[in-house]
């Protein structure tokens, strides 16, 4: 029974580049005092939420401000191309009228310290504590980041079980990966309007990306080869959403996808929303996603496993795909192109 859901995970991952965990670790209740935490912090003036920022980092610690952040597809034919192919009824909302997401980020490192010297010690550096949460600010994040951690680590082994290979293929190779909490917070009094782009229609350059249930929903999926666009509810309870990244899309050859996704200000949204003010009139109206990057160990050689490259050209021939290039390269080379792209790092 283990190994059938072993291969449930794989599967769903080839065929949505998403799924949903159910991890009975979780509580609602963490996730609650998370959200809370990062909502009072993100409702600081911005002169306050500056003295987090760590641009010299490329902003991979601390606090990233509204525009910083650029969806990379705007300037990735590849991903045009996918937009172009789509029904207009279920494409992405524009993003080449839209400038940088006007969503906040925090990043907060999740590492364990590698027993050697890394090439990549600017995607190794300290995290930041802001100065009003000091107390609270380690503990929350810590507790709630090591759940999601623990979850995502079982799905990596679970995909690697269903892909025909030993269980720790992948966990082994990112153990000592840069991996980040990654909450990211839009101002809905400010960005509340239907149709507003919190975050442009993208793929995460990591390997895996796991997410708590956030108290706005907005987040839509692409599932390989349906071109259906498909809005995410996370139901309530012990689960979460865990979306394919890059890392995994080229350690497979391009078997699994990076899950193509968009964040938006839809009816949904609107909904909750109304509810939020009347229910709860004295609290910050932004949207968190609690979200978590686990990355491949940034010394890690790069390159996609034989078997499952030649699984990954005849399915991309079956479906009538583009194939694509995975060139060898260590991990921390593949973050820094894809971190230039999106405008983080010079």
């Amino acid at each position: 029974a283990a190994k059938e859901e072993c291969f449930k995970a794989a599967d769903a991952l080839i065929t949505y580049g998403a799924l949903v965990v159910k991890d009975s670790r979780v509580t609602e209740e963490d996730n609650g005092s998370f959200l809370d935490v990062l909502e009072d912090y993100f409702a600081l003036p911005e002169e306050e939420l500056k003295k987090d920022e760590r641009p010299e980092y490329g902003y991979q610690v601390g606090v990233t401000l509204e525009n910083t952040e650029k969806p990379k597809c705007k300037s990735d034919d590849v991903c045009l191309k996918i937009i172009e192919k789509l029904e207009a009824s279920e494409r992405p909302l524009d993003i080449l009228a839209h400038g940088a997401d006007p969503k906040c980020r925090f990043f907060w490192k999740m590492t364990e310290t590698p027993p050697y010297k890394t090439a990549f010690p600017s995607l190794n550096m300290p995290n930041v504590v802001p100065e009003h949460f000091k107390d609270v600010w380690a503990p929350t994040l810590n507790k709630w980041g090591q759940s999601m951690k623990n979850a995502v680590e079982g799905v990596a082994e679970m995909t690697a079980v269903g892909l025909g290979l030993e269980q720790g293929t992948f966990k082994d190779a990112g153990r000592y990966g840069p991996h980040l909490l990654a909450p990211t917070a839009s101002d809905l009094v400010k960005y509340g309007e239907k149709d507003t782009i919190l975050a442009g229609f993208h793929s995460d350059l990591n390997f895996l990306t796991i997410h708590g249930r956030s108290r706005y929903p907005g987040l839509h999926i692409w599932a390989r080869n349906t071109g259906k666009r498909i809005p995410v509810s996370i139901p309530p309870g012990r689960n979460l959403l865990v979306q394919a990244g890059k890392q995994l899309e080229h350690i497979t050859g391009g078997l699994i996808k990076a899950g193509l996704h968009e964040v938006v200000v839809n009816e949904k949204t609107i909904g909750v929303i109304e509810q939020r003010r009347s229910e709860y009139p004295e609290r910050p109206l932004i949207r968190i996603s609690s979200t978590f990057f686990w990355h491949l160990s940034s010394d890690f050689d790069l390159e996609p496993i034989r078997d499952l490259k030649s699984r990954a050209d005849t399915l991309k021939e079956a479906n009538g795909e583009e194939k694509d290039d995975y060139p060898t390269l260590k991990v921390g080379e593949q973050v820094q192109n894809e971190l230039r792209f999106i405008a983080l790092m010079a």
